[in-house]
């Protein structure tokens, strides 16, 4: 248990904070693994296979010219007959030679191992070899009948020439690869950081310009970050509205009253019909602050949403507004009627409430038609009222607005909050509010267009 707890800090410490460091972290360290990998593994095995071939071959001739030497009769015919063979062979003959101890080679010649040890494999006679004296060339003394003689021969004719240029090109190539990656891996992390800033700028009052780009998932990051910018923006601008609206839509009852009551003597009391004017317009303003908590309850609430039958629920709910005395009814229902929906129940029944309320309102009747898709629940409440000009459907789905001239209200007047409630309902749902001219009664139709 220790030990875990040990190890996390400790990583954390050594991996980097940063995204872009982590990136490229990812990105190098298999580069450097993959290199130093093929490196090692072509040197020891290509190199090592080449150099022991190459060694192989030159053994051979020098024990062709060490078996000649040994069928001399004496030292001169010994010379003569090794300077013939070796002369053509490219063989430096000498005969004596003060041989080495041992065998010499720097520390780096690695390929030199393999020389020596094929050497001594194939010639039986080799006193020692000296490849540290002169780096272009291998010494070899060799005995001999008539004592110890030297054999040297180019080094290039036993080991591969430039060996480092495969590491010399890997190195270049990885760093070449690696430099492209570190560019395209920064243009990668660019929107990212550019959305951090945005919501860092958000987070402090200040809103900068952004929009979306790079990566589907950058881009898809930043979309919802527009959108929670969006909401909350609009939220702010709506709690704003409503305060104005509340001072706006009170004062004109409040001064009735304060005026009805100015006019009352303690001497002579109210008659009846001021009394009636004054109560109406208390109720006037219940409505009014029960229309704003209700709107400001749905901005508040965040219930979890449910699955239910859409059809059960819709027929609940045009039940209800029949039995309330409203003239609903509903028309027809597309697709299976107890097919299942998620939504949220209470925000969507009040949306529903709320334009059959407008509809039977500013008109004599509605109806309600709903489908049920594969991916989506459509349903459209329309009524046979003068409906909305094209040109004001957008202004009246915002919070406060009255379009009376338009509307023709033949009831108490409301506080213009009822498509503005419709509208955010939807929204939360991540759907789509929709107004125009309905087809078969002639008024407006709203559809209401939510995900599945």
């Amino acid at each position: 248990m220790s030990n875990h707890t040990q190890q996390g800090p400790i990583a954390r410490t050594l991996l980097p904070r940063g995204l872009y460091a982590r990136a490229a972290l990812i990105l190098f360290l298999p580069v450097v693994a993959v290199t130093l990998v093929v490196g090692v593994m072509f040197l020891q095995r290509h190199f090592d296979g080449v150099t022991r071939q190459m060694t192989s071959s030159m053994a051979h001739e020098l024990d062709f010219v060490a078996r000649r030497i040994e069928l001399a009769g004496d030292v001169t015919d010994a010379r003569a007959q090794a300077e013939a063979i070796a002369r053509p062979l490219s063989l430096d003959f000498r005969l004596p030679v003060d041989p080495a101890p041992e065998d010499r080679r720097a520390w780096y010649d690695f390929s030199g191992r393999i020389v020596t040890e094929v050497l001594r494999e194939t010639v039986p006679r080799v006193v020692s070899i000296d490849l540290a004296s002169n780096e272009k060339r291998v010494d070899v003394a060799l005995m001999g009948p008539f004592g110890p003689y030297g054999l040297s021969f180019e080094r290039r004719r036993v080991s591969a020439s430039n060996p480092h240029q495969l590491l010399v090109l890997m190195v270049f190539t990885s760093l070449l690869m690696s430099g492209i990656a570190t560019v395209f891996l920064r243009n990668q992390l660019r929107p990212i950081r550019r959305l951090a800033f945005a919501a860092e700028e958000y987070g402090k009052g200040r809103m900068v310009p952004y929009r979306p780009s790079g990566a589907v998932e950058v881009r898809s990051a930043g979309t919802a970050f527009l959108d929670m910018r969006n909401r909350l923006e609009r939220q702010n601008e709506q709690r704003k509205l409503m305060m104005s609206g509340i001072s706006h839509d009170l004062r004109t009852p409040l001064t009735r009253l304060r005026l009805g009551l100015s006019m009352i003597s303690p001497e002579m009391p109210p008659d009846a019909e001021d009394v009636t004017a004054m109560e109406a317009d208390i109720t006037e303003m219940n409505r009014m602050v029960n229309g704003f908590l209700d709107y400001a309850r749905d901005e508040a609430q965040d219930r979890p949403a449910e699955t239910l039958a859409a059809g059960a629920f819709l027929e609940t709910i045009v039940a209800d507004a029949q039995r309330a005395g409203q003239a609903v009814r509903m028309t027809g229902f597309g697709g299976d009627p107890q097919g299942l929906a998620t939504f949220r129940p209470d925000m969507l029944r009040r949306a529903l409430e709320n334009l059959i309320g407008n509809a039977v309102r500013y008109g004599s009747r509605a109806e309600l038609d709903a489908a049920l898709g594969p991916r989506s629940l459509r349903i459209g409440i329309e009524d046979d009222g003068p409906g909305i000009p094209e040109d004001s459907l957008e202004a009246a789905m915002r919070p406060f607005t009255r379009l009376d001239p338009a509307r023709k209200r033949n009831s108490a007047q409301g506080a213009g909050l009822g498509l503005a409630i419709v509208n955010d309902v939807v929204r939360a749902h991540g759907g789509q509010l929709r107004l125009g001219r309905g087809d078969r009664l002639g008024g407006l139709r709203a559809e209401i267009v939510i995900p599945r």
